[in-house]
């Protein structure tokens, strides 16, 4: 039983010997990087333009079904109580339209940054690996994030963007 405990506190100090060694850890600004690279802001110019397009097509198509109802609404006296119920039936149909038209709008909008992003991103971490093996970083931590409790090493976030050509 002796013999187990010394080898147990042995592997334990060989264990936090290992851990004590230092390692290099650095952190930086992704947000910062991301919003400096010329591809970020030309994807999120067309990103805008996309979603302010498809959302003037769903306000013009709103804007016609509203002026509709108002007219059914003017004219429901004069109605059979048959064509009101049709035209209620109508009504309910152009808002399902709408909401599926906005519902698209979103899913499509997305897709389309997820496609945009994809090859930024990429660049970026493509940078970062290489600063990281450069500078002999084990970690890079983005100084963003929540996770990060402490911030006293290297800032890669200069080193990124030079490698990056950003200014």
């Amino acid at each position: 039983m002796k013999k187990l405990s010394v080898l147990f506190a042995a592997v334990v100090m060989v264990a936090s010997v290992g851990m004590a060694k230092a390692q290099k850890i650095a952190t930086m600004d992704v947000a910062g990087i991301l919003n400096a690279m010329p591809e970020k802001k030309k994807a999120d110019t067309e990103i805008t333009t996309f979603v302010n397009g498809k959302q003037a097509e769903i306000k013009k198509k709103a804007d016609a079904a509203q002026a509709k109802y108002e007219g059914y609404t003017k004219e429901a006296q004069t109605k059979t109580e048959a064509e009101n119920k049709a035209r209620m039936e109508e009504m309910q149909k152009l808002q399902q339209e709408l909401a599926q038209m906005e519902d698209k709008m979103r899913k499509d909008a997305t897709a389309k940054q997820d496609a945009l992003f994809e090859p930024i991103e990429k660049k970026l971490m493509e940078a970062v690996t290489k600063v990281a093996k450069a500078n002999g970083y084990e970690y890079v931590m983005d100084v963003n994030s929540t996770g990060l409790v402490y911030k006293g090493g290297p800032d890669a976030t200069a080193a990124v963007k030079k490698e990056l050509a950003l200014p």
